[in-house]
């Protein structure tokens, strides 16, 4: 029990209203032995009324008279004369002399704990102001014992009853924070469990029902990333799927690439000047696809094979870029321009580079295609301070700002209607996988530039 919530509060709350108790018992007993000194000054005043109103009493009466106030004497002081009204034999002498007149609080509080902790019974003698100024002050000699009796019986009464209130209070806490507290975390704790069973569930997504503003803001937040997390698992199911068609058909692709290979082998051998001219960039563009059919179930694992790096020609291979552009492009308004510098050369994987530039200008220019506008795909190359920056831009309408916000993410940053989003995702993977980086320039009605930073 005392492991739970619940079970905690409870005891610190008898803990505390203990405490509390406490704090109030000292002052109070404090004041129950001032009132109890008080009234015997005031049954010592009484007493000697009788005296004045008749000088000659029997000392019976005056035993009596003193019995009855429980005090051994009592002294008025009058008219600055201090008299000795009624007297009696005492058993010990008088231990201490209390002055109730102009005590403070502290003072009080201080006697009063000597008292209650003092088993000895003493003689003490009272000073304190007579009742309706009867005189200048009244003394009495009384004994301790009672005194302390009666303030060890005040005190268990108000533990007794401080006992029972912090009880009463303790269990009304309980139960309110079991209610308001304990129930509904207890629920949250069953919604998430019920949740973890079948996270791809969405009818087990928390529903926020909590009264308490901060319990419902735990919730919201929870509601809020399971419906994130159910998403992704979503997602994820999806792409799983999706790899695994897109493996399936890679095998059929690349068998049938492969056939095609043995057919261009033998156009190679045509005598035809046409065919000669163009045999070698269909033996090229056929391999790149073969090779890219191989690689497909290693993108499906979510990783790139590692780049074969070699010195390569940036001009060359942008020229072949823009050639397998240029053949698919739907119109003749599109120019394609290089500014790479003569004899530009770099270390990089020969066919990992050409899938990212060919990516970034196959993009800038079915950009230009859907706005319907002629335009210019640009790629210029230049060293910034040990590093190889290749800017391939275009003029045409800029990214909208949902595909800018998943740019790089796969199936998530497609811009045009139809795309599947993968293009600049593997680019991004590939860059990464040379140790650079693929950036967005800008992005506007002027067009959009993309830079890929690599190192020497």
């Amino acid at each position: 029990m005392f492991n739970t919530l619940s079970g905690r509060f409870l005891v610190l709350t008898v803990i505390f209203v203990m405490l509390a108790e406490i704090l109030i018992f000292v002052p109070s007993i404090a004041r129950f032995r001032e009132d109890y000194l008080l009234s015997r000054l005031e049954r010592g005043q009484i007493a000697s009324l009788a005296l004045l109103a008749d000088d000659m009493i029997g000392a019976d009466l005056e035993e009596e008279l003193l019995r009855n106030a429980e005090v051994f004497n009592v002294v008025l002081r009058r008219n600055e004369a201090r008299q000795l009204i009624l007297s009696a034999p005492m058993p010990k002498p008088i231990d201490a002399t209390y002055d109730l007149r102009d005590a403070s609080a502290l003072v009080l509080i201080r006697d009063a704990m000597a008292r209650l902790f003092d088993t000895e019974d003493r003689v003490i003698r009272v000073i304190g102001n007579p009742v309706r100024e009867a005189g200048l002050l009244i003394e009495v000699s009384m004994e301790t014992a009672d005194l302390r009796a009666a303030m060890i019986d005040y005190g268990l009464r108000i533990l007794v009853l401080s006992a029972v209130i912090s009880i009463f209070t303790a269990v009304l806490l309980f139960l309110a924070v079991r209610m308001l507290l304990v129930r509904p975390i207890k629920k949250v704790v069953e919604d998430i469990q019920a949740y973890a069973a079948n996270p791809e569930d969405a009818n087990r997504i928390i529903q926020p029902s909590a009264s308490v503003s901060e319990l419902r803001e735990a919730e919201e937040a929870l509601q809020s990333l399971e419906t994130q997390l159910t998403s992704a698992l979503k997602q994820k199911e999806r792409l799983a799927q999706l790899g695994s068609a897109v493996a399936k058909v890679s095998h059929d692709l690349r068998n049938i690439l492969t056939t095609a290979q043995l057919f261009t082998d033998r156009i190679e051998t045509s005598e035809d000047p046409s065919v000669k001219r163009m045999a070698p960039k269909l033996v090229n563009s056929i391999s790149r696809a073969v090779k890219l059919c191989e690689t497909t179930l290693t993108f499906g694992k979510a990783e790139e094979p590692a780049p074969k790096l070699s010195i390569l020609s940036l001009n060359e291979l942008v020229d072949d870029v823009f050639e397998a552009e240029q053949l698919t492009r739907s119109d003749g308004e599109i120019a394609f321009v290089s500014q790479v510098p003569d004899r530009f050369t770099l270390r990089a994987d020969t066919e990992q580079l050409y899938r990212v530039i060919s990516n970034l200008v196959r993009n800038a220019r079915q950009a230009l295609e859907t706005a319907a506008q002629s335009g210019e795909v640009r790629v210029s190359a230049q060293d910034v301070n040990g590093m190889i920056e290749i800017i391939v831009s275009d003029t045409g309408p800029g990214l909208p700002d949902k595909a800018r916000k998943h740019l790089f993410e796969a199936f998530h940053g497609g811009a045009r209607k139809g795309g599947s989003g993968l293009g600049l995702a593997i680019a991004a993977e590939l860059v990464r996988g040379h140790g650079g980086e693929l950036s967005l320039l800008r992005s506007d009605s002027n067009g959009t530039s993309f830079a890929i930073r690599l190192k020497r």
